[in-house]
């Protein structure tokens, strides 16, 4: 592009700064008001970095405010998704403390070991199984000492992580230390996994190694190429999906989305690949008659496959593809079904292996000495009490849904004494509201058959239920629901929920809808950013 291609997009912007003075407007006063809501006594006092937080999230709100308007068409709403995620993204992971995201120590160390090429984390210890841990007769825990050694190899650098756990770069002085490559060894590093969920973390860990950067570009860096490939798997499921695309990047963007995507955590992974998987669902249910092929249902198994190789009960969004209008494929029903079904038990398969083997490494982390976790004990207790199913069932529909609805604007601390005692109330009730109507109301007139909703309906339940009694056996005491679940869990599960259940009776214009869509969806990533400077950066002093 020439310069005076330059010239006409800066005077495209300066034009539409002017012409769009109503939302930046709205923009500006809904980021003053919930960004203030997050504040407290403290940061009054020193207000510096608060202050240049809310500046800065400002001029890149109006930026992504006028990007959006400049590109206000579906062709160009993925471009638009990218910018958005990247901009806030960026800031997100940069301010976010050492490692305080859920795990995230565990996360990097598992980057940092693949950024040597490693594959299947060695575990240097004797594996003694349960029986090493519990005595299965009365289900109590039998101390046991670490020895030295015993872990996984990575390198000394990746004590900086668990020593300034939670600390901001001006409380730590050992942020400027080189990166140390002598070896070391690191007790959990979710060995489970599969590898290729951190490719884009080891990817930055090793420019950062080749670089000779200071240790704290280990994270930084592993965040920003994790949330590189979010932000890009994000734009590809929305460019993919001919209909509901706002409601698509709405749920790309809420904050705990967010929050995830630019951090090290796998989680990143999970959910923008589970975002693609639904779009292309959405995709081949608003193709016409005949037009889908094999092509398609390998590609949504591949995408369903390597989904839930990173979190298991995500496998069952290949039944997705029982509920596709089968007039649309282009081939017999019976072939259609044939392959579909051929799909469904290679992933089937493909899962129980896996879990065949990921299962017992959870023994090589701190989880297996956990809350007295046994689940052979946990499973027998149930057998034994048939009523405490219907107790699990009411715990996980009354009791947990309603925490994982508050969850959509709670953040982890590492250094908390309680790790989610942030209670936003009026941004996560704002943020609420702002997910059921562009979820659930949204006025774009889209069709989708009987079938695929019930069936999207069922997806959801399966994967849901699903999940909290894997995490009734692999997490909870012997006879309790603390399941430890989070909203980081079901955030997959929003994207479904627009094709299971429809409101038609959203008087605005589907346009005019979009435009405030991005507003407050822009907004929620703003106050996003400045919770955590109320948070953790009341008392830096910049002046």
């Amino acid at each position: 592009m020439g310069l005076a291609g330059i010239d006409v997009t800066l005077k495209d912007y300066k034009n539409m700064l002017f012409k769009s003075k109503k939302y930046l407007f709205i923009y500006l006063l809904l980021i003053l008001v919930l960004g203030l809501s997050t504040a407290s006594q403290k940061n009054f006092s020193h207000p510096d970095f608060v202050i240049l937080t809310f500046a800065v999230v400002a001029i890149l709100g109006i930026f992504c405010i006028l990007f959006y308007l400049l590109h206000d068409s579906d062709e160009e709403l993925y471009k638009v998704a990218f910018v958005l995620i990247i901009c806030f993204g960026i800031v997100c992971s940069l301010i976010v403390p050492i490692c305080d995201v859920s795990d995230e120590t565990e996360h990097l160390a598992r980057a940092e070991i693949t950024s040597q090429g490693v594959i299947i984390p060695h575990w240097n210890g004797e594996d003694k199984g349960l029986e090493g841990l519990y005595n299965h007769t009365e289900g109590e825990k039998i101390s046991s000492e670490k020895n030295l050694g015993v872990g996984f190899n990575s390198i000394i650098a990746m004590k900086f992580f668990t020593k300034n756990l939670g600390m901001t770069v001006f409380d730590s002085s050992h942020d400027t230390d080189k990166i140390n490559h002598t070896p070391y060894i690191v007790d959990s590093a979710f060995e489970q996994n599969p590898f290729f969920g951190y490719l884009p973390q080891a990817i930055g860990i090793l420019i950062a190694k080749l670089l000779d950067l200071n240790v704290i570009w280990i994270l930084w860096l592993a965040r920003f190429c994790n949330l590189l490939f979010y932000a890009g798997v994000v734009s590809l499921a929305i460019r993919k999906t001919p209909v509901l695309k706002i409601p698509l990047l709405a749920v790309a963007c809420i904050p705990i989305a967010i929050y995830q995507g630019a951090s090290a955590s796998i989680d990143s992974m999970i959910i923008s690949l589970s975002i693609l998987a639904v779009s292309y669902f959405i995709y081949m249910c608003q193709s016409s008659k005949d037009s889908l092929s094999k092509k398609d249902i390998v590609i949504f198994s591949v995408i369903c496959l390597f989904l839930g190789l990173c979190k298991l009960p995500y496998l069952a969004f290949i039944l997705l593809l029982l509920f596709v209008p089968s007039k649309n494929f282009g081939m017999e029903r019976k072939n259609a079904y044939l392959i579909i079904l051929v799909a469904i038990i290679l992933i089937a398969i493909s899962g129980l292996l896996w879990s065949r083997y990921s299962a017992p490494t959870l023994l090589h982390s701190w989880r297996s000495s956990h809350n007295l976790i046994n689940s052979t004990l946990q499973a027998e207790h149930i057998l034994h009490h048939p009523s405490r199913i219907q107790k699990f069932l009411s715990n996980i529909f009354f009791i947990e849904v309603p925490a994982m609805l508050n969850g959509v604007f709670s953040f982890f601390g590492a250094r908390q004494f309680h790790h989610y005692i942030d209670k936003y109330y009026l941004v996560t009730s704002a943020l609420l509201i702002y997910l059921a109507v562009t979820l659930l109301a949204y006025p774009k007139n889209v069709k989708f058959e009987l079938k695929t909703k019930l069936g999207a309906a069922f997806v959801i339940l399966v994967i849901y239920i699903g999940t909290c009694f894997i995490q009734l056996l692999t997490w909870a005491s012997v006879g309790y629901y603390n399941l430890g679940i989070s909203t980081r869990y079901f955030v997959p599960l929003f994207a479904l929920l627009p094709v299971a259940i429809w409101i038609k009776k959203n008087p605005i214009d589907g346009d005019k809808f979009d435009k405030y869509a991005i507003v407050f969806m822009v907004a929620f990533m703003a106050t996003l950013i400045i919770s955590f400077a109320t948070k953790y950066y009341a008392f830096v002093r910049l002046l």
